[in-house]
């Protein structure tokens, strides 16, 4: 493809070169350059690609697109100036795949919690009601069968749209994917076409990037306000800002609820280690998934279900027998009936959450104890509460590393222990080896109490000043109650 079909309807502020230059890879990694290749100099946290330049020119660049010039400009180069460098390359990755998200109904998921669950419950949902479908999930990518693994919640746009053209080749129709706050910011999204937006909730995370909660709720409204008017906004108004997503968005606005009314209306019944029931829009339905929060997941699910197109009672139908994605509040039960229940949860409100339904659920004097850490490199004012609501709803904690990455496993510890209050003193050990405070928590526990794994859920790694080792607290927990 010629460079000025790439740049058609692209706001320009300079150019120098030839326009007609083949471009036949986009990358903004300039490792990755080759002869045909367009790179884009992209302004990131760590690294600015505008420093890279020359070395992409070394490397065969056939064009480069960027915010400034460079004092020297080679001759066999095409050269295009922009405003933004981010956003540009959302538009032109799309027409480089030929928009590929506008022959697919790609539905986007945002907010705190609730990401990952919804968007692999519509994709199960929708393979189980005959379709053929893609997922782009913090777990994994899917390709209906094909499972590709995920580096980030939502990819660079690039690779967005390549494996997007990759679904529309296999005969993919829907795709239903995760769309962090990160990549509203970093334009990861822009030049996407979705068919629909959903908004589970919004809570205290991501500060060490966005710096402010308002900075970061308008992050998540800013998904909702590149919305299509062909599009659906689909918000939980039970949330305090479900409303406010909703304000400047040209898409069809619907809502659902626990508690009020809206497009879609439910209500939980009962409640249970082994499942939930709830009546959805009047019908009453028995589903696998198990907790308040995963009602309001399937609520969600629902709603998008409907309003893609989908019949309720086949929706619902489906539904009933889909699992929960891994890592999810996902049991693991030793011989002598120890629950234990690894979960993703990593902010505060999504550690109360999983700890509130289990709670709820345990039938009599069964002991709760949470294993928990914050991971490094984060946000560092959560780590206070994560150790104070682990405390409040558990009987027994023991504070432990998540994934440190580069920060001393003990500092973020020692930050987790100014939320222990003296009163819970007694009842708290901090163990900075994860593996030792899983095995301590399993000596712990008595037949019937409930181990809470709390932090990282589907990952099968720990990192540890930078270097990921094999850790999986599913596997870990299963060798420690063999040992028993």
């Amino acid at each position: 493809m010629q460079l000025k079909d790439l740049l058609y309807k692209i706001p320009l502020l300079a150019t120098s070169g030839r326009m007609d230059a083949d471009i036949t890879h986009l990358t903004m990694d300039s490792r990755r350059v080759g002869p045909g290749s367009l790179f884009v100099a992209v302004r990131g946290t760590v690294t600015d690609g505008h420093n890279f330049i020359d070395t992409a020119i070394q490397q065969g660049a056939s064009a480069i697109l960027c915010e400034d010039l460079p004092a020297n400009v080679a001759d066999n180069v095409a050269y295009v100036r922009v405003q933004d460098s981010a956003r540009t390359l959302g538009f032109i990755a799309a027409a480089f795949y030929d928009n590929p998200s506008k022959k697919l109904k790609v539905v986007g998921v945002t907010g705190t919690n609730g990401k990952t669950s919804v968007a692999t419950l519509l994709f199960r949902l929708f393979r189980g009601l005959g379709y053929r479908c893609g997922l782009l999930s913090t777990v994994q990518n899917q390709i209906d069968d094909e499972v590709i693994p995920a580096t980030h919640t939502t990819p660079d746009v690039v690779t967005t749209n390549q494996l997007l053209t990759q679904m529309l080749e296999r005969g993919c129709s829907h795709v239903f994917m995760e769309v962090s706050s990160h990549a509203v910011v970093q334009e990861r999204i822009a030049g996407l076409h979705f068919a629909g937006g959903i908004f589970t909730n919004i809570t205290h995370d991501h500060l060490d990037f966005h710096k402010t909660f308002d900075n970061y709720i308008k992050a998540k409204k800013g998904f909702f306000d590149q919305l299509p008017a062909s599009a659906f906004a689909l918000t939980n108004v039970d949330d305090k800002r479900g409303l406010v997503m909703l304000q400047n968005t040209a898409a069809r606005r619907e809502t659902y609820s626990l508690q009020t009314l809206a497009t879609f209306k439910g209500k939980l019944l009962a409640d249970s280690l082994f499942g939930l029931n709830m009546t959805i829009d009047e019908r009453e339905v028995w589903f696998k998934l198990i907790g308040r929060f995963n009602a309001y997941n399937l609520l969600a699910v629902y709603g998008a279900a409907v309003l893609l197109g989908e019949d309720p009672t086949e929706v619902l139908t489906q539904l009933s027998g889909v699992t929960p994605p891994s890592g999810r509040f996902e049991q693991v039960v030793s011989a002598d009936k120890i629950v234990g229940i690894v979960d993703y949860a990593h902010t505060p409100d999504a550690l109360q959450n999983v700890l509130e339904t289990i709670s709820e659920l345990r039938q009599a004097n069964e002991q709760i104890i949470t294993i928990v850490g914050c991971g490094g490199n984060r946000d560092a004012a959560k780590r206070p509460l994560m150790a104070d609501i682990a405390c409040r709803f558990s009987d027994r904690v023991i504070l432990t590393s998540d994934n440190p990455r580069n920060e001393d496993p003990m500092a973020i510890l020692e930050q987790m222990q100014a939320g222990v209050s003296p009163v819970d003193f007694k009842k708290t050990q901090t163990i900075e080896d994860r593996r030792e405070a899983i095995e301590r928590a399993v000596l712990l526990a008595q037949p019937h109490d409930i181990i809470l794994v709390a932090g990282k859920g589907h990952e099968t790694y720990q990192e540890i000043r930078g270097v990921k080792y094999d850790f999986d607290d599913r596997a870990v927990l299963r060798e420690a109650f063999q040992r028993r």
